[in-house]
């Protein structure tokens, strides 16, 4: 701890506590609240598509920049921070609510039950955005000053650098914009027009049982850039396993006889290869996910119980709403306490929120564990590898169990328990991106207290908007779907489902355990290869187009020890693009969502087919190169 304490007497941020710049503006708040809502709607396509999300942070950070320095001719670096904040407390909200709750819809439509409401979305959604924030405040001190040069919070530092280089704001905007444009050019092009499918594949002439294709969009070229050549390959190989060896195992199995295998009804020689990805490896893979995110959960044991002892150690100290020093006053102890106590009330009174006090009681000792686990964790290793998914399955089993000890294990029970999973997930979610925020907020100067602001604003303005886009999306298209395969919340219900009314196939749960656990045993990372065993092989092809592109630069920068600025630079051009790209297919596939419920065909007549699809998809990746690997220094 020493060392941490003399990080943070050492410590002077960028913009001096004695210094008053334009901070929390209308400016501010109008732009803020359009990158929550912008990046809130695409982030929630994206994720019910594929089953990850992208930070908002950086993206929002460089729109705000081009806006605020370009167009307005303002100069203020917080004022841009406090725009990131808000913009990314949007995405992070929507993260966690579209991976449970569209489960909610799937079961209305299954059980012939009215779909959920906007209002009871927008109140779920709230409550844990609220809670999300209100219980970080306590720990800013303990985790982002005391804990200054001893956790890195990689995200939250990458956006102080690009706050920091704010002169070349305007040249990144543009990049980002260009991404925006030509995703969304290109999602209208294939979605609205039907020029071309988004979808191709091919079966393997003696091979039984195995296909490959791809989603050719922008969207998952610009994750494969993003999360990089590693992961993109572990997804593949993940999916490889599924549609290059179980599939084709399954329909050899299937060619001896009239063999019927629960959960399908008809014999396996009836069922085509996506067929036999829906009866039975979704079920494998969700079997691999739930033992990553599980076991990744136990691996950080000793993290969490450390750092729930540190929190409460310095709880009473946590906050700073008196001190003097700009950059060090916090939200009001008083504040987080009555607020918190406010939203616990109104979950257990309100029958909109159906968890009444046990679960409410549940959501406040969870939540703010959580909270406590998820913002250190974040600071250690990054948002990408917070355990959000294993803190959310394991709060619904032992929900699950209470709820049906006490004899509440119909449809109610099941719904209680999911909304109790919703709202832990949204917490934990939020707690780990507010840490992240007031980690750049801490670099760069900002006040903690119109950051706190700001994520509560973030969250607002996300859970207003996250009902209508989960209302509109399956209106459109259905949850479970080809289109949205919705995969974590579809998984949350498979583990309610199965610990309620144990009619999960239970052997095909547990060869996806075992194939994770044969993959941990390697020392090779369990989720992403069981995520690209649970999601089609079409998905993980694409992302892997976009890991190449990215490995390209890692290799050049590796040879050059990670010095080379100029390689730097393409890379940060490249994400930049690529969350562009991710950004315009999400806001255009809410638009073709919108004209799908109104009943609007914009289909030209005729199609480009396959060939056409590849020509397509073969100039998005040239235009993502040219702004990555091709990029003049």
């Amino acid at each position: 701890m020493e060392k941490a304490t003399n990080a943070k007497q050492e410590f002077k941020p960028f913009i001096p506590a004695d210094k008053i710049l334009p901070e929390f503006t209308l400016t501010s708040i109008i732009i803020g609240i359009i990158m929550a809502v912008v990046f809130g709607a695409a982030n929630a396509y994206l994720g019910l598509k594929v089953g990850m999300t992208i930070s908002a942070s950086i993206p929002a950070a460089v729109i705000s920049m081009g806006i605020i320095r370009g167009i307005l001719r303002k100069e203020s670096i917080l004022e841009n921070n406090m725009v990131q904040t808000i913009g990314s407390a949007g995405e992070s909200l929507a993260a966690g609510a579209i991976f449970t709750l569209p489960a909610l819809f799937i079961w209305s439509a299954e059980w012939g039950i009215g779909t959920p409401s906007l209002l009871k979305i927008t109140a779920i959604a709230l409550c844990g955005g609220i809670l999300g924030v209100l219980f970080m405040v306590p720990l800013r001190k303990a985790l982002i000053v005391n804990e200054h040069g001893v956790l890195p919070y990689p995200e939250g530092t990458a956006c102080a650098e690009v706050l920091l280089a704010g002169e070349e704001g305007g040249e990144k905007a543009k990049t980002t914009f260009a991404g925006l444009g030509i995703g969304a050019l290109y999602k209208f092009i294939t979605g609205g027009f039907k020029l071309f499918p988004s979808e191709i594949e091919t079966t393997i002439p003696g091979y039984k049982g195995a296909a490959i294709g791809g989603d050719v969009l922008p969207a998952l070229l610009g994750v494969g850039f993003i999360i990089g050549p590693k992961i993109s390959a572990y997804m593949l190989a993940g999916a490889v396993i599924g549609w290059f060896g179980l599939i084709p195992l399954i329909a050899n199995i299937g060619s001896m006889g009239e063999i019927v295998m629960y959960p399908a009804t008809v014999p396996l020689n009836q069922l085509d290869h996506w067929e036999i990805w829906d009866y039975y490896i979704r079920y494998v893979g969700a079997g691999a996910v739930a033992f990553g995110g599980i076991f990744s959960l136990i691996k950080s044991l000793p993290l969490i119980v450390q750092t729930f002892k540190d929190a409460m150690k310095n709880y009473s100290s946590g906050v700073g709403e008196g001190s003097d020093v700009r950059t060090n006053r916090d939200l009001s102890m008083k504040v987080v306490l009555i607020g918190s106590l406010a939203v616990v009330l109104a979950m257990m009174m309100l029958p909109i929120i159906p968890v009444g006090f046990g679960g409410a009681l549940l959501i406040a000792i969870f939540g703010f564990f959580f909270a406590t686990v998820s913002s250190r964790i974040v600071g250690l290793v990054g948002s990408s590898s917070n355990p959000v998914s294993g803190m959310t399955i394991a709060t619904l089993i032992i929900t699950a169990i209470v709820f049906k000890a006490s004899g509440n294990d119909g449809h109610v029970g099941m719904i209680g328990t999911l909304t109790v999973g919703s709202i832990i997930c949204i917490i934990a979610a939020m707690a780990g991106d507010t840490s992240q925020d007031l980690k750049t907020g801490f670099l760069v100067g900002a006040t903690p207290k119109k950051q706190q602001y700001c994520e509560l604003i973030g969250a607002l303005s996300a859970a207003l908007a996250i009902g209508f886009v989960l209302v509109l999306l399956n209106n459109a298209w259905g949850f479970g779907s080809q289109e949205l395969p919705a995969p974590q919340a579809t998984l949350m219900r498979l583990v309610i489902e199965g610990v309620m009314g144990g009619n999960l196939p239970w052997a095909l749960v547990f060869t996806g355990v075992g194939i994770g656990v044969a993959i941990e045993l390697l020392g090779l990372p369990v989720l992403p290869i069981a995520i690209g065993l649970y999601l089609p092989i079409h998905l993980s092809t694409p992302i892997m187009v976009g890991g190449v592109i990215r490995g390209i630069l890692d290799k050049k920068l590796n040879k050059e020890d990670g010095e080379d600025s100029t390689i730097k630079a393409k890379i940060d051009s490249g994400i930049l693009f690529a969350s562009g790209l991710i950004a315009g297919e999400g806001l255009i596939g809410i638009l073709l969502a919108i004209f799908a419920v109104l009943g609007i065909d914009l289909a030209f007549g005729f199609s480009l087919g396959q060939l056409g699809a590849l020509a397509f998809f073969a100039a998005l990746t040239y235009m993502l190169m040219r702004y990555s690997v091709l990029k003049k220094s």
